[in-house]
């Protein structure tokens, strides 16, 4: 057994959650517990905070639940219907929830961009797609097809329920530098970015269509890997992080969006 309030604590520190800028509505850090906290034997981790995920949280007897998009991720709302819900059974159950977005994306060990990486067997060696004093992403030199590099992704994705969309590329052109920024990566300033920083091919979760004619008119290639798939990575790998360190159990529970 652990104490929530303990294993917040650790998780604030190991992230940096109080160093790390982020987006008002992401609330990181330990956003429901009980004074005192609460003691915990088996901790459920998600990239979503949902019906479905506190449902599965509930059936796995988990007394703690760590997403990536936490309770507020939608911004202030009434308490009523599913919210109210959602919120009666986690107290019910005395299941704490905490939450980091910026910090477990651009975490060093843990973090979802550089698991990607690793995952897809490239090597990072610089930050990428800034966000006001931090580098989120990661990028990195190789040598490899483009259009392999697509089908990694691919394989990756269809394990999590989603699919992998590439903008056009020339046959047997190969990735020399690229980037990656997993979720909702593709955006101009991130595109601008590349430009400057000379990456040629830019994997991300998801973009706007404009995305697309903007990298095509830069010669660039953007690997859209999925949001939901591509954020897998790292709550999974905090939840095998606590589990050593607290001697408590955890399950990853995946919830696809097809997104």
């Amino acid at each position: 057994m652990a104490d929530a309030d303990a294993i917040a604590a650790y998780l604030d520190e190991l992230l940096s959650t109080s160093d790390v800028p982020d987006y008002p509505n992401a609330l990181n850090g330990l956003q429901l517990g009980s004074r005192g906290g609460g003691l915990v034997s088996h901790v459920a981790t998600a990239v979503d905070f949902s019906s479905a995920t506190v449902d599965e949280a509930i059936a796995l007897g988990a007394n703690m639940l760590v997403v990536h998009h936490g309770m507020f991720w939608g911004g202030p709302q009434q308490i009523t219907g599913i919210a109210f819900d959602r919120l009666a059974k986690l107290i019910e159950h005395r299941i704490a929830v905490y939450s980091s977005h910026l910090p477990l994306d651009a975490h060093a060990e843990v973090g979802n961009n550089v698991l990607l990486a690793r995952l897809l067997g490239l090597s990072p060696d610089s930050g990428f797609a800034r966000f006001k004093t931090l580098d989120i992403g990661v990028s990195g030199a190789s040598d490899v097809e483009t259009s392999a590099l697509a089908d990694r992704a691919r394989a990756f994705a269809a394990a999590h329920g989603g699919s992998v969309i590439c903008t056009p590329s020339a046959p047997g052109r190969r990735t020399r530098r690229w980037g990656i920024c997993t979720g909702a990566g593709a955006d101009s300033e991130t595109i601008q970015e590349a430009s400057t920083r000379g990456i040629d091919t830019l994997i991300v979760g998801e973009g706007p269509h404009h995305t697309a004619v903007q990298a095509r008119d830069r010669g660039l290639v953007i690997i859209y890997a999925g949001h939901y798939a591509t954020e897998t990575l790292g709550v999974r790998a905090l939840g095998e992080r606590v589990a050593r360190q607290f001697s408590v159990t955890a399950t990853f529970i995946d919830a696809p969006t097809g997104l």
